[in-house]
């Protein structure tokens, strides 16, 4: 495991901030945003905790999976 710096957690929000963004309904399950972002599984999670503290989205559960919109 690697140390990561507080700038690389913005740049992984980022990433998923776009990705939500040029979605047709501005939300995507957690496995749509790993395709779309190629992130790992901890680092989406990193970055929905960034995009959560800044109210940035709303998360919630859909069939199985984790859905994430923005506000």
């Amino acid at each position: 495991m690697t140390l990561e710096s507080v700038d690389t957690f913005g740049t992984w929000a980022g990433e998923v901030y776009k990705a939500l963004e040029v979605s047709d309904t501005r939300s995507l399950g957690l496995k749509l945003i790993k395709k779309a972002t190629k992130l790992k599984k901890d680092e989406i999670m990193a970055a929905l905790g960034w995009l959560g503290r800044e109210g940035k989205i709303v998360v919630s559960m859909d069939d199985e999976d984790i859905v994430v919109k923005l506000v």
